[in-house]
């Protein structure tokens, strides 16, 4: 069977990279955008470093910004509305996974408005054609929404996340620029590069990883692993090497998938409205210790691009508990808490079964009951 691999068109990287949109949508030919952005980037100026571009161009655009953290299907719904309404001919994303993901969600609806009901997209849509184009400028380095197939949308009618899969929405072109990502909080910042770790870990030991995946998601491991700590103090370097190293796990994991870790952190946020990083953070040790036992020799080159010393002389055991004992380590150098107090004794058989049934779940290595994956939540408690 042939292993599929969906990148982006074209990508920037590096300071400066926000000059090149312009450009590019004018090579493009593009008339109009719709800016998808949330309202505390535009607060704060953020989002403005890229509309000013725009306005000295000559380039129309309306901006939206009815997006929420964990995006509704409401905002998608408001979004398409609004992209109709503006006559735009291409998407400009600018902000963390949130307002990525609602531009995804927009630009396939816009193309394909037999799936113009959100839920009908869940998992892998059948859609025809192309997104309107989306040009992505991620302002955090976590995601990697910029160069993936993947979208998440909370359905808070039903009280659940549901992901999207689709080789139709991938952003033609990405600037991912480290002086965007300069605004972001010590929190924000542990939270989204703690993500972008979980990304390249569970993509590296994923059911789906092969040769050219683990290319992608080992050295993923060595960028964050040496630069994390130092973007979270808001040095210029260490954010630059984030923006990179969230940005090739984001390469790999899009085409290969995830597993417990994700699927677990999907309902924390369904349920509790915590920050997808956030969750996925605190279960990164708890599902590494959970798929340790059929991770193979894994769990070494792990080890080995965290920086772990003399791992060549290590058991199996030995090397398996030093991997997960340098993410723990890493998380705690960046503030990331070990425990959850917002799950629910109550909610433990509900949140259980839903993230069972998450669409990152088949890609884990090693099968869980719900009794199982309960005693795992119960973990945070």
């Amino acid at each position: 069977m042939a292993n599929r691999f969906v990148l982006n068109e074209i990508s920037y990287h590096g300071h400066g990279a926000i000059e090149n949109i312009v450009p590019e949508a004018l090579n493009r030919g593009f008339k109009k955008a719709l800016v998808c952005s949330d309202p505390s980037l535009v607060k704060f100026g953020v989002t403005a470093k890229v509309t000013d571009l725009l306005d000295k161009a000559g380039i129309a655009y309306e901006l939206y910004t009815n997006i929420k953290p964990n995006p509704t299907i409401e905002n998608v719904t408001g979004g398409v509305e609004a992209c109709k309404k503006a006559g735009a001919d291409f998407l400009l994303a600018i902000g963390g996974g949130s307002s990525l993901d609602t531009a995804k969600a927009i630009g396939i609806i816009i193309t394909n408005p037999e799936f113009a009901d959100v839920r009908s997209l869940e998992g892998v849509a059948p859609t025809k054609k192309p997104a309107l184009p989306i040009f992505a400028v991620p302002t955090t380095a976590g995601t990697a929404a910029e160069v993936t197939i993947n979208y998440v949308i909370t359905d808070t009618e039903k009280v659940r996340k549901f992901v999207c899969v689709d080789v139709h929405d991938i952003p033609v072109v990405a600037f991912v620029d480290p002086d965007m990502m300069s605004s972001m909080p010590k929190g924000l910042t542990a939270f989204t590069g703690m993500d972008a770790l979980t990304h390249a870990i569970e993509g590296y030991i994923t059911k789906g990883a092969w040769e050219m995946s683990d290319m992608f998601h080992i050295k993923a491991i060595e960028i964050i692993g040496k630069n994390l700590r130092a973007a979270v103090n808001n040095d210029p370097d260490g954010r630059e090497g984030m923006a990179l190293g969230q940005y090739i796990a984001g390469m790999g994991f899009s085409n290969v998938g995830l597993g417990i870790d994700h699927a677990m952190a999907h309902t924390l946020s369904a349920y509790y409205d915590i920050p997808h990083g956030k969750a996925c953070a605190m279960l990164l040790p708890i599902a590494m210790e959970f798929n340790a036992p059929v991770s193979g020799t894994k769990y070494k080159d792990i080890a080995i691009a965290l920086g772990v010393k003399d791992v060549d002389k290590m058991s199996q055991d030995e090397y398996r508990a030093a991997a997960i004992a340098a993410v723990k380590k890493l998380g705690n150098d960046v503030g990331i808490p070990d425990k959850c107090p917002e799950i629910k004794k109550e909610d433990l058989d509900n949140i259980s079964r839903d993230a069972l049934k998450d669409a990152c779940y088949p890609g884990n290595p090693r099968e869980a009951t719900q009794e199982q994956v309960k005693e795992l939540f119960m973990k945070l408690m």
